[in-house]
């Protein structure tokens, strides 16, 4: 069993920029893969990055050159650094952990004003 804990989300401006963090109740390299998923309201939640226990790191396309994803020197900790906020980056963003399972956090909100 992993929890997941998101902070950091909050209300920006265009061209702002904002870190999440995501605590995890184990060490994140005991974890396959983890990552961020956003979603808006009546749309699927979507990929944002993924970072895999190895270090190899995915983006949607829609944020690469913005977005870093990255493991703390905590050991439980990853974070999502974005930069360069646009309005469409507005959504809930979503922790993920797959350890043979898949586990979600709660969520928290980014809100991108024009």
């Amino acid at each position: 069993q992993v929890s997941l804990v998101e902070s950091g989300g909050g209300l920006v401006q265009t061209g702002g920029s904002l870190r999440l963090s995501c605590a995890a109740s184990i060490n994140t390299f005991l974890i396959n893969t983890m990552g961020w998923y956003r979603q808006t309201p009546g749309k699927q939640r979507e990929l944002v990055a993924t970072i895999s226990s190895g270090g190899s790191t995915v983006y949607a396309d829609s944020v690469k050159g913005r977005f870093t994803i990255s493991r703390g020197d905590v050991r439980n900790t990853v974070y999502l650094q974005m930069n360069n906020l646009k309005p469409e980056d507005t959504a809930v963003y979503y922790c993920n952990a797959i350890r043979i399972s898949t586990y979600w956090g709660q969520g928290t909100q980014v809100t991108v004003s024009s």
